[in-house]
């Protein structure tokens, strides 16, 4: 599926809704894609892109950034404290704050390097032991602390259980994020993107549906 059919696709979810066209930003999921691939979709003037790890991110995004310009990258998988400095350095937003430690270490250096990337809170609407993210019961709470942190908090973000529907873990962070004055909402993917925008989705997160299944024989 190209590039211009998810965007029309995500048009039309937000009329659907009553909501602005134009207010769901798509960000193409990169991740181990052969750099081919990211350049062919950089061509097509796309300038939203999300990665999973800090070193691969490394490797990909400033030569791009060189021959394309401004490019915004998110982080869109899980962070490792000892890679904080990296990933402040590096991305535009950070999708997956989930714990008190990860939190300080941001804030700390957020002031060092003088920078203000979106943020994004991970919630574990699913509750599921092997899977990153702030249980709903504990979402309030962990919010005020990352306030206090100074912490310039953008919104939530959701991976629901692949067994589930998905609406309900949309709907359930929508009315967490509503509580407690956040306007972003990190949720969608290749999946359930449409499902995601009709419940006030800010960021759809779609990868496979862009540039195709990953074969991990490709070169990158």
């Amino acid at each position: 599926m190209s590039l211009s059919d998810i965007t029309s696709r995500i048009h039309a979810a937000e009329t659907a809704a009553n909501r602005p066209v134009g207010s769901t930003r798509l960000i193409a999921v990169s991740k181990v894609q052969p750099n081919q691939r990211v350049h062919e979709v950089l061509q097509t003037g796309h300038r939203l892109f999300g990665e999973n790890k800090v070193q691969e991110a490394q490797g990909k995004w400033p030569e791009f950034r060189a021959e394309f310009g401004p490019v915004d990258v998110h982080l869109i998988g899980p962070l490792q404290t000892n890679k904080v400095k990296a990933a402040v350095e590096l991305f535009d937003a950070i999708h997956a704050i989930d714990r008190e430690k990860l939190a300080r270490k941001i804030a700390s250096e957020l002031q060092a390097q003088g920078k203000s990337p979106e943020l994004f809170i991970q919630v574990n609407t699913g509750e599921e032991p092997q899977k990153a993210g702030v249980i709903p019961a504990e979402a309030d709470a962990f919010i005020a602390d990352c306030r206090a942190m100074d912490l310039p908090i953008t919104g939530l973000m959701v991976i629901p259980p692949v067994d589930e529907e998905p609406s309900l873990h949309f709907a359930l962070l929508r009315k967490i994020a509503k509580r407690n004055g956040l306007s972003g909402l990190s949720m969608g993917m290749s999946s359930d993107f449409e499902r995601a925008v009709a419940l006030g989705a800010t960021h759809v997160r779609v990868g496979s549906a862009i540039f195709g299944e990953r074969s991990y024989d490709e070169p990158v």
